[in-house]
């Protein structure tokens, strides 16, 4: 028996890294550090920015915004990821996960579904669907985050599905997940949420994308449905020019059962110019309309209504190291900033990073 055992373990594995072989098998491990200093000129004593930041949001000081180191496998019909971050990013945005989730950046398996599609079952933990912006800053064309970028997931846990068409153009994709930016689920929570997103890409200058969100983020007991669209547009003017159309809309029960909704909605443009090899500048202009505290809590009369505009300069040292600076002054409707030690409308701050990809 001992020795049947051996020969069909021996088979399975010869079987396995046969598989691998024909299959052109890979595993690679990749990494990102990006490290901060980041003044705001309301010189909050906490040191703690605004509560809706989540990228860069601490004051006068050198930090940490994202580290990760990340380990991919992929074959002929399965594809894994698994990946461990840290950095303040990772703290302030896993606040709420339990403790031993709060530093996973993404584990996830993936199968293939079909043998001549492209079309794919992916489980676990992934990137969020919605936005274009993602949490690794050097690939993002201005150094912080839009307020809508910095408020919507960065990732999600659940089941995915997804097809992308034999000429790549587009790229359809159904999810079900356990929430808003959840891991785990919110404790008495047993609704489903479910997301979809299609991307077409017409050819290598645009590209569009529309994805939803539809779900319950609270308790069942205090139910409070959330319908979320998420739109946004790349258009490559030239080799050098870049712009970022983006718009959001989102509505929200007001209670349990209710007909009636709060509503939030912002519009943001990013111009980006590639100067030269080594030298890039984004101008980008945003407004942010949360007047009920949907997603941003003020706790005053006209709630979160908000315009910015941010000037960010890039260079690139070599070809995975970036240092970046960027200006950004926010306005907004209601006295929801410190500046100069009074309550103020305004937030002015500097930003500084050094990425490298590895």
């Amino acid at each position: 028996m001992k020795k049947f055992l051996i020969a069909m373990f021996s088979l399975i594995t010869s079987a396995s890294f046969a598989q691998a072989d024909s299959s052109k098998a890979l595993l690679t491990f990749s990494g990102y550090a990006e490290v901060y200093y980041s003044y705001d000129f309301g010189n909050p004593g906490n040191h703690e920015r605004p509560s809706f930041f989540y990228n860069f949001n601490r004051h006068n000081e050198a930090n940490l915004n994202l580290g990760f180191i990340n380990a991919s496998y992929t074959a002929k019909n399965v594809r894994a990821n698994f990946g461990l971050m840290e950095g303040t990013w990772a703290q302030y945005n896993s606040s709420a996960e339990q403790p031993l989730l709060k530093n996973l950046w993404q584990a996830n398996i993936g199968v293939k579904l079909s043998k001549n599609k492209n079309l794919w079952l992916d489980a676990g933990v992934f990137p969020s669907h919605i936005g274009f912006e993602s949490p690794v800053g050097k690939t993002c064309d201005a150094l912080t985050r839009c307020i809508i970028g910095d408020d919507t997931p960065s990732w999600e846990s659940g089941i995915k599905i997804s097809y992308t068409s034999d000429n790549s153009k587009w790229f359809l994709s159904g999810l079900v997940v356990n929430g808003w930016q959840r891991i785990a689920r919110v404790n008495g929570n047993n609704t489903p949420a479910l997301g979809t997103q299609i991307t077409f890409t017409p050819n290598g200058k645009i590209t569009f994308n529309y994805s939803t969100f539809i779900g319950n983020d609270k308790p069942d007991s205090v139910s409070q449905m959330r319908y979320y669209h998420n739109f946004y547009a790349i258009l490559n003017a030239t080799d050098k020019f870049r712009i970022t159309l983006g718009f959001d809309y989102g509505m929200e029960q007001k209670s349990k059962g209710s007909t009636k909704y709060n509503t939030l909605y912002s519009p943001v443009v990013i111009f980006h110019y590639q100067c030269c090899n080594k030298l890039a500048v984004a101008v980008r202009g945003e407004y942010y309309n949360d007047k009920n505290g949907i997603i941003i809590a003020t706790g005053t009369p006209n709630g979160f209504q908000t315009y910015g505009y941010s000037l960010n300069f890039d260079y690139k040292i070599s070809d995975n190291v970036m240092w970046r600076i960027e200006g950004r002054a926010l306005n907004s409707k209601d006295k929801i900033f410190t500046l100069d030690n009074k309550v103020s409308s305004r937030n002015y701050f500097v930003t500084t990073s050094l990425a490298v990809a590895f």
